[in-house]
Parts: C-alpha cells; sequence; structure tokens
C-alpha cells in the first residue's frame, strides 16, 4: 500500500510532467479534449461508485447511529460532485441523474447496492466490513483510472479520491479494531 504522500508526489508528479500546452493548449485557452472509451466509461463508473458510497453510508448510519457513517457520507457527497464536473467538462451523460438513493444506471450497481444493504442490516461490524469493501474497491479502480487517464484534471480528481479512500479505509480498520476489542 502506497503512502498518502507517495500518492500525491505521483499525482502532481504526473500533471507537472505534462508540458503547459498539453494542459492549457496553445496561449493558455482550455482546448476541447476528446477521452478515450476507457476514460469515459471510469468517469461513469466512478460517478455511480461515489453515488453507491452515499447512499450505503446514510444507510448504515441511519441503521447503527455511529458517526462514521455520516462523516464519511458527507465526504462521498464532495466525491460525488467532483466527478460530476468532470461530467459536464466533457460533456458526457450523467448515469446518476434523477435516481434516487438505491437506484443505479448500471444494474451490476443496482445489485451491489442491495447486498450491500443486505449486509449493513445484519451488524455494526458487518457495516463497517461493507465500508472497508466500498474503499478498497474504490481504491483499485481509481488506481486503473489514474493510470488510464490521458487528462490532467481527471488524474487530479482521481488522485485526490484515491487519497480520501486511503482515509476512509483507515477509518474503518480502525472502528472495527476497536469493535473487536470492546467484545473481547
Amino acid at each position: 500500500m502506497r503512502t498518502r504522500r507517495e500518492l500525491l508526489a505521483l499525482s502532481f508528479g504526473a500533471v507537472g510532467a505534462l508540458p503547459l500546452f498539453a494542459q492549457n493548449g496553445p496561449g493558455g485557452g482550455k482546448l476541447p479534449a476528446v477521452l478515450t472509451a476507457e476514460e469515459s466509461a471510469r468517469l461513469l463508473l466512478m460517478r455511480e461508485e461515489e453515488k453507491l458510497a452515499h447512499d450505503v453510508y446514510v444507510l448504515a448510519g441511519e441503521r447503527w447511529n455511529v458517526r462514521i457513517f455520516p462523516n464519511i457520507a458527507q465526504s462521498e457527497t464532495a466525491h460525488f460532485r467532483q466527478v460530476g464536473r468532470l461530467l459536464t467538462t466533457y460533456n458526457l451523460a450523467d448515469p446518476t441523474a434523477g435516481r434516487a438513493a438505491g437506484e443505479f444506471a448500471d444494474p451490476r450497481m443496482a445489485a451491489l447496492y442491495f447486498d450491500l444493504i443486505t449486509k449493513v442490516s445484519l451488524s455494526l461490524k458487518d457495516a463497517l466490513e461493507v465500508g472497508v469493501l466500498i474503499e478498497t474497491t474504490d481504491i483499485a479502480d481509481l488506481e486503473v483510472g489514474i493510470a488510464e487517464a490521458k487528462q490532467a484534471d481527471i488524474k487530479r480528481v482521481y488522485a485526490n479520491l484515491l487519497n480520501a479512500s486511503y482515509n476512509h479505509l483507515e477509518s474503518f480498520e480502525a472502528n472495527l479494531e476497536l469493535l473487536a476489542a470492546a467484545a473481547s
């Protein structure tokens, strides 16, 4: 696992290594970028992943009344907005538009949401384990996204989200340890 400092160095190094022309176009003006199919698909996936995380954490917070869930749900709202701005920048249709909590364009996300909320309802330990699963999945997807992204703004947002996911993962793991210690 990389440290946050290494992740920031990698993300800013990748952005800083791009010539100014590639970041802003000739003369510093923004050029409309054309995303690869992979970049577009990853942005759409990340938008739904951020919504899924938020929706699950809100439900877990209501069920267990433990502070970690609403705190991280609030963070997921900020991440959701960051990815939304990228969708607007690159003129991609928002797969979450008009969808209520627990509703997803991708049927796999809908099925995953159902599985996760089912586990969340079993016990606080299960709910915290769901948090670990969401964050480790997010980390893996963001690492792939950073590697395949060509646009500096996408790399930057993904690096920020990756750093936050590592923080969330640490929080969930720490809460699991506290719960285990209290049970023994």
